[in-house]
């Protein structure tokens, strides 16, 4: 295989709402590149990228899909190569579009050189757009916008432009301006050069015409170049002076230039418009992605830290160095068992090498390399250093683990994954479900960094937790059809957390005398609410012993005493979000003190001291948003309100209201089913973890007994 040249290369993700269009623009992008030869589409449940039967169904995408294609760029109005056309390579992730798979799309743009953000021409910037835009902003991943569905009632593209610039507080310039829109949209009129382009619906968009730009948008053709020329001449000096002199003797080839460095910076996102499901516009913005997204070459060199030395190193993309990649995704597949996905920042790996985990600190043997097209793989000999792959014959590993070679260690950063907010107790239906049970979670659980499970302590239940019902109800049905368990799953439980609200001093002895060598531990110390950074959860601890009078070997056990006990709150048991323990006197026996006595005095003076430091109950707030026609806006509000919502403001959306609002998860449950019965099924919702809030006092009697009831049954 032929050295491939980085500058060609472009890993890409599809990033949206749900519901904007990834997965059918996907399906394009497949069929144009010649990945398919026939477009797959969702509404049939035949996409290429869902591939999942649950994905199928619903007409949602799960779990990022990823596939390999090649695209020619630049090329004539027929669609064919001319001398200057260069094949580029495109690693192409569709992301879920639902806020409970957000996990996905967080990893996805971790191993991301930039992005494509699809936005509705209807409906413009939704919620979860926020949250996907944020998580590009956090990765530092440049991105180009295309608003689709330009073919939908109620379109509207300079709409959907105004949003991005005040929801999102992004930059947008248009690189184009459609030519009609809804049942007229027919093409679009190209401002850097200032072409009407329209596709040929006989090649199913593939070949595109040049027509006169419309008489009706050549004023706003000429505002909005105007505009283009401005942003464009803003960010570069040279492009400035240019402007300034004769605007019009600044080419299409410089100002590409300039786009593609501003992309690159951030400092702006080009906008392009289309229709995928009509074929129309996806072949622009593909050119789009050559022209202005960044390839691995234009990214900085990745950081990461050496594990033995402590001290940061940089590896460059290119094959010479040494190998480092990060493993972000784990997939079971039943052709070929676990599958891990990563991208190779430097270096070569060789099929049937070792490689280094520096998580584990074991080298592992890949057996094979593979080249995905969503669940189907390519074979391949080697992965070069800006690619993604994935690799078989992991015994141990985890999403966000670093693989190098193990002459040249380093740790790469990993991921945030949001804590799980909803859980179900489950239990196997019949004595063979059992052990099938325990491997089908373990799976899962490897798979998805957002899944927990843990046994309840005193109910002995299984509890299995994710980041909401839709969710947990995907777990739940993979498990019947994958693995074939069947199971039980109780009512939905709410993950609460308990804080305390005020600081208490405690001594607390911990004595034992069975005959022979003794046991004991004395400690004296301050608990209460954290006191730096107070809204962030944790364990702060201030070790305040002066004198030795208490050993420095037992203070770390003390602290492992008091963070192990924060799992079991003093009021139900639910675990403690964050606490401050000043530790500042105590005594010892010379014989009979050891690790493990001070490490139990601080367990039994956790739950003494707890119970006298104000113990609240958190639980988790959603933010729920509404779009609804007027007439059923009193309902929803009503409704919205007796589940203990905390409006937070209404506004009117492409004709219909938007309502805003805080509601707790508990009072959610069923809420999507229940919303569709009120507003006749006019009304959709979306809700996102926002925040946790203390639970007034009357509910959190009602929480504690009933957590207590459980325990005690």
């Amino acid at each position: 295989m032929a050295k491939q040249d980085l500058k060609y290369l472009r890993n890409i993700g599809i990033m949206a709402h749900i519901d904007a269009g990834k997965t059918t623009t996907s399906e394009r992008i497949l069929y144009y590149t010649g990945k398919t030869h026939k477009i797959g589409e969702v509404h049939e449940g035949a996409a290429t990228m869902d591939w999942m039967e649950q994905e199928q169904e619903r007409g949602i995408t799960i779990t990022s899909a990823a596939t390999t294609t090649f695209w020619n760029y630049p090329t004539d109005a027929s669609g064919e190569p001319t001398d200057e056309t260069k094949q580029y390579k495109i690693n192409l992730i569709d992301t879920p579009g639902h806020v409970d798979f957000t996990v996905e799309v967080e990893r996805s743009l971790r191993v991301l050189d930039g992005a494509v953000a699809l936005f509705c021409a209807v409906s413009g910037v939704e919620p979860q757009s926020e949250t996907v835009w944020r998580q590009a902003d956090k990765y530092k991943v440049p991105r180009i916008c295309f608003v689709n569905k330009m073919d939908r009632a109620g379109a509207d593209f300079f709409k959907a432009v105004a949003e991005i610039k005040d929801k999102l507080g992004a930059n947008p310039v248009p690189l184009q301006i459609p030519i009609g829109a809804e049942d007229t949209f027919k093409g679009v009129v190209d401002l850097l050069t200032g072409k009407a382009i329209v596709w040929d619906d006989a090649t199913q968009g593939k070949a595109y015409h040049e027509i006169p730009v419309p008489e009706d948008l050549v004023e706003t053709v000429a505002e909005w170049r105007q505009k283009l020329v401005e942003s464009v001449a803003e960010y570069d000096d040279a492009l400035l002076e240019k402007f300034f002199d004769d605007p019009d003797s600044i080419t299409r080839e410089e100002m590409m230039v300039v786009i593609r460095q501003a992309v690159i910076d951030m400092k702006f996102s080009p906008v392009m418009c289309g229709s995928a499901f009509k074929n129309k516009g996806v072949q622009s913005m593909l050119d789009g992605v050559m022209a202005y997204l960044p390839s691995p070459l234009d990214m900085p060199p990745i950081i990461g830290t050496n594990p033995d030395t402590h001290e940061e190193e940089v590896r460059e993309p290119n094959t010479e160095a040494p190998f480092a990649a990060l493993a972000f995704k784990i997939a079971t597949d039943p052709f070929v068992g676990r599958l891990c996905f990563f991208r190779c920042y430097s270096g070569v790996l060789e099929a049937g090498s070792y490689v280094y985990n520096n998580r584990t600190e074991k080298k592992e043997r890949i057996s094979r390399l593979m080249q995905m097209h969503s669940n189907k793989q390519n074979p391949i000999d080697r992965l070069e250093a800006g690619d993604i792959g994935a690799g078989v014959g992991f015994k141990d590993i985890k999403t966000g683990d670093t693989l190098t070679d193990e002459k040249h260690k380093l740790v790469l950063e990993s991921m945030s994954f949001p804590e799980p907010v909803i859980g179900y107790a489950i239990e196997p239906k019949t004595q063979a479900d059992v052990d099938k049970m325990g491997m089908a979670i373990a799976k899962l659980v490897e798979e998805d960094p957002t899944l927990t499970v843990n046994t309840d302590p005193e109910t002995g239940q299984t509890i299995l937790r994710g980041m909401g019902e839709l969710h947990l109800e995907i777990i739940i049905d993979r498990m019947r059809r994958e693995f074939k368990v069947e199971i039980n799953q109780g009512a939905p439980q709410v993950a609460y957390k308990e804080i305390l609200t005020k600081k208490v001093e405690h001594r607390e002895t911990y004595k034992k005398q069975t005959g022979g060598r003794g046991k004991f531990g004395d400690i004296v110390f301050e608990l209460g609410p954290k006191e730096t950074e107070p809204e962030k959860p944790g364990f702060e601890f201030e070790n305040g012993i002066v004198g030795g009078v208490i050993p420095r070997e037992f203070i770390a056990p003390i602290q492992k005493g008091f963070e192990e006990a924060m799992k079991n709150g003093p009021l139900a048991g639910f675990p403690l979000d964050s606490m401050k323990v000043r530790l500042f006197h105590g005594s010892f026996h010379d014989v009979d003190s050891d690790a493990l006595s001070f490490e139990l005095a601080a367990r039994g003076g956790f739950r003494e001291a707890a119970r006298q430091a104000g113990p609240k109950i958190l639980e988790p707030i959603m933010a729920v948003e509404v779009v609804c026609p007027d007439e059923y806006t009193g309902p929803v509000t009503g409704d919205l309100n007796r589940r203990r919502g905390l409006m937070k403001g209404m506004d009117t959306k492409a004709g219909a209201q938007l309502i805003k609002a805080d509601v707790p998860l508990s009072e959610l449950f069923g809420y999507v089913t229940d919303l569709r019965t009120i507003s006749s099924g006019r009304a959709s919702a979306s809700l996102t973890f926002s925040h946790y809030e203390q639970v007034p006092n009357n509910l959190a009697e009602g929480i504690v007994a009933k957590a207590k009831g459980h325990a005690v049954r």
